[in-house]
């Protein structure tokens, strides 16, 4: 018997991966969204997890094998963020019926663990890199952690087992997500080819020479499965990157080669995207209208606050992910190729011109 599942944020880059993996691997697959978008194969589930009653009625019937949660909402403030994430997380548990059979719910956090919150991120006393799993919490109040306690409660009341994932900075595709550096990154790329500006790499010195990594949504959703199949992954917590390391001043040169722009001598200024993209509103709509584009809106396809944040980092950003390694994880993904991997498809979906 198929087993099934249900991704919570299926609209979203890693949901979609997500659901789209387990419909290729014969799940049947419910697709959680506040306003759920057809994908092949995916049983939409239309909720709003901050209203427990409505998720409590559109969870009735549902008893998945395994939950994925990948969503969450971005607040003016961490203990907004605090509030409304952990009480989504708690609503989609308590509103889930109680498990008949085993049960595992897996949910994605991200180096925010390490980093600290928005409104601390890179700052204080922060752990040695790579990340390591075991280096715990930061002494600082922060959304993951929030959202981790409600899991590890829910657990202990219903008996199923979970999975914590913290991916870098993910590439893949979705319209309307606030963490999108690839769609971002293709976006701006495409103005200054565009407008003939130079392609100009917004953060700070050290993200330029530093090495870093990231995490291809593919990737993460292989690692997501993975978890939920692994006897011995079940109640820890892991780190997934792609499994390379890079320093953005090769990456920006590769991207710029890839939409034949002119990538800038980079002076060590940081130049943020959001001032760089700050009046591009307009030029994009009509690229999009003389393009046949299918989104007009570039608030709808580029995140740069959130890029900003990623390449501004003061410190030298990689993971370590030994410990999916020692129990068998062995995915492996180039970077490189994933950014590239997302430029096609944005273009096969008419999204860039």
């Amino acid at each position: 018997m198929a087993k099934t599942a249900l991704v919570v944020g299926a609209s979203g880059i890693v949901g979609s991966a997500t659901a789209a993996l387990l419909v290729e691997q014969g799940w049947t697959v419910h697709g959680l969204a506040r306003r759920p978008t057809t994908q092949a194969g995916v049983q939409p589930v239309a909720a709003d997890l901050q209203d427990a009653a409505a998720t409590a009625t559109a969870l009735r019937d549902l008893d998945p094998d395994a939950v994925f949660i990948t969503t969450w909402l971005r607040q003016d403030s961490e203990a907004e963020n605090i509030r409304v994430n952990s009480t989504m997380v708690r609503n989609l548990l308590d509103g889930l019926p109680t498990p008949t059979r085993p049960r595992h719910v897996a949910l994605v956090t991200g180096l925010k663990h390490y980093l600290g919150p928005f409104e601390a991120y890179g700052k204080g006393t922060l752990p040695q890199t790579p990340f390591r799993e075991e280096q715990g919490r930061l002494d600082v109040e922060n959304f993951y952690y929030a959202q981790e306690d409600e899991v590890f409660a829910a657990a202990a009341r219903d008996g199923f087992t979970w999975s914590v994932h913290r991916p870098h900075t993910v590439i893949g595709l979705a319209v309307g997500n606030a963490m999108n550096m690839g769609t971002t990154l293709a976006a701006y790329a495409t103005l200054c080819r565009e407008t003939g500006r130079p392609f100009i790499f917004p953060g700070s010195a050290t993200q330029w020479s530093g090495l870093t990594d990231m995490t291809d949504a593919g990737q993460l959703a292989q690692h997501l499965l993975w978890a939920a199949e692994t006897e011995t992954a079940h109640d820890e917590a892991f780190n997934v990157v792609n499994g390379d390391v890079f320093r953005w001043q090769w990456m920006w040169n590769r991207i710029a080669e890839w939409f034949g722009v002119r990538a800038a001598p980079f002076d060590g200024t940081v130049r943020p995207l959001e001032h760089e993209m700050a009046d591009d509103a307009r030029l994009w709509r009509d690229i999009a209208m003389r393009e046949g584009l299918a989104e007009p809106d570039l608030n709808r396809l580029a995140s740069p606050w959130h890029t900003d944040a990623d390449l501004g980092r003061p410190i030298e950003v990689v993971t370590d992910m030994s410990k999916s390694r020692r129990l068998g994880f062995t995915g492996y993904q180039p970077t490189d190729d994933a950014f590239f991997a997302l430029f096609q498809r944005l273009r096969a979906n008419r999204l860039i011109p």
